[in-house]
This record gives structure tokens, C-alpha cells and sequence, in this order.
């Protein structure tokens, strides 16, 4: 007699699937969806949006395009992980500094200045 036959449960593939099995069962999927984030990661990809918005306004040059690039990464993480890590906002800070001119000009380049605590 099959497992079939029985009354048993065959699970095939079960990629990216989700499910639970017994009484008092949860199961939740996420896939696809972006991690949760907290305030503060919410706040600094709302400025990273807008400082990269800002940013497309200028002549392209080697020093935007390396902080557009920063920039979007950042974006990227945050999106994936709900935050962005300690050598991302080092690299992003480093970028800023360097670029005192393009701070000065943009309200939304001091925002993100601000909150990585420049």
C-alpha cells in the first residue's frame, strides 16, 4: 500500500514554497517581499530617494557619478534588508565629505549627511 493509499501527505518540490504541517500550525512567506525596517532606516531611504533625484539635476561628473552609485546601493540595501550597514553609511559619509560643494547646494544632501551623523 502507497502513502497515498494510507491517507499520508506526498510533498513534492517545496522551492520558495511555504507551509505547515500539524495542529497549531503557522507558516508565513515572504519571498519577494522587502525586510521590515525601522524608523530610521525608512527616514534615510526617503532622503537617499530624494538626494539621488536631486543629483540626476546636475552635469554628470566623476564625483556624482560615484556618489549616485553609493547612492543607489544604499537604496538597494535597505530595500532587501529594511536597513543599511555600518560600511555602507562609512562609504556613503566619506562621499558626502568629499563632496562639500554638492551639501551646500542641496538641502536633501545635508538630510542624508545628517542622518548618518555628519
Amino acid at each position: 500500500m502507497t502513502a497515498r493509499e494510507e491517507g499520508g501527505a506526498h510533498i513534492g518540490d517545496v522551492h520558495r514554497s511555504t507551509f505547515a504541517i500539524g495542529e497549531n500550525a503557522h507558516a508565513e512567506s515572504h519571498h519577494g517581499v522587502p525586510a521590515p525596517g525601522d524608523a530610521a532606516g525608512a527616514e534615510l531611504l526617503a532622503a537617499v530617494k530624494e538626494l539621488r533625484a536631486d543629483l540626476a539635476r546636475l552635469r554628470p561628473g566623476e564625483q556624482t557619478a560615484q556618489l549616485d552609485e553609493a547612492l543607489a546601493e544604499t537604496e538597494e540595501e535597505i530595500d532587501r534588508t529594511g536597513t543599511a550597514g555600518e560600511s555602507r553609511r562609512r562609504r556613503l559619509r566619506d562621499l558626502l565629505a568629499g563632496a562639500e560643494t554638492l551639501t551646500a547646494l542641496f538641502a536633501s544632501a545635508a538630510t542624508v549627511a545628517g542622518l548618518l551623523g555628519m
